[in-house]
Order: structure tokens, then sequence, then C-alpha cells
């Protein structure tokens, strides 16, 4: 039973000693998100998003939280395209504290206040500005309140860093 055992560890730490050793040679290139738009699937690059996104093996991601539409001081505009512009430069001082490019975002949760069809134009805009032609995965909760009284969407991601 110990001899066992002593072969399971040894083989774990050459295990984790090659993945190591396969990491700290990594390259820029292996660093790069790589977009999946399936053919046989919808094509979501239209409206802002991509169906799947792989981040490479070894990368670190960061994690960011909901950023609303509020400004410097908090403040919140009542107008559903001001915040999404507001919610979305948030998000990218957000990427920027944590060291992450624009084309290094896997994922976008957002969450929009009494969703209707009439957003998804702001929506896509918004996205399709800052995100060009580097589209994340992305999911769209419709949401009937959100954390702060009059904010009307918010956005999440998780990004690969360096």
């Amino acid at each position: 039973m110990l001899r066992a055992i002593k072969y399971v560890l040894i083989g774990g730490i050459l295990i984790m000693t090659t993945g190591m050793a396969a990491h700290a040679t990594a390259n820029e290139n292996d660093l790069k998100l790589t977009i999946v738009n399936p053919q046989n699937l919808y094509d979501p690059t239209p409206n802002g998003y991509s169906t799947a996104v792989i981040v490479p093996r070894g990368a670190r991601l960061a994690y960011i939280s909901g950023q609303g539409g509020q400004d410097s001081i908090g403040a919140l505009s009542p107008d559903f395209a001001v915040q999404v512009k507001q919610a979305y430069a948030n998000l990218g001082a957000a990427l920027d504290a944590v060291g992450a490019r624009r084309d290094q975002v896997a994922k976008l949760t957002v969450f929009v206040v009494d969703h209707d069809m009439s957003k998804l134009g702001v929506l896509t805009s918004a996205v399709m500005d800052m995100f060009g032609g580097t589209l994340p995965a992305q999911t769209l909760i419709p949401v009937p309140k959100l954390a702060v009284d009059g904010m009307l969407f918010e956005v999440e991601a998780v990004a690969m860093i360096d």
C-alpha cells in the first residue's frame, strides 16, 4: 500500500513538473483567445458576441465584478444608452487596472432591467465599439431590478491576463 502511494505521489510530481515546464515556455502566441463560431450555428457576430471562446492553457484569469452606469461620483443617468456607455467605460477602467487588453476578454454577462428588443441596438453598438472584431462570448439576462435604484444595466467580464 505504501509503495502504491509512493508511485502515485511521484507520478503526480512528474505531471505537475511537466505542466509547469510547458507553462514556463509558453510564448505570446499561446496566450491568445480562440474565437469559435461554428458554421452550423447562427452567426452571432452581427449582434456583438461570439458563440464560444477558448482560453489557452496556462493563462491567468481575472473576474471583473458587474459594472453599472455610475460615473466617478456614483451618479446615474436615467437614460439607458448613457448608462450602457458609462458601464462599458467603467469596465474598460477595471480591465486596465488588472492589465487586460480588450482582446483578452473571454466572456461577458450583461444584465438589463426591463429588457426589450429596442435595447439590443444600443448593446450591440457598445460591444462593437469596445471589442471590435474580437467579440467575447456573451449572455444577456433580463432582470426586474439591479442592486442600485435607477440602475438599468450592468456588465461583468472574465478576462485573460498575461
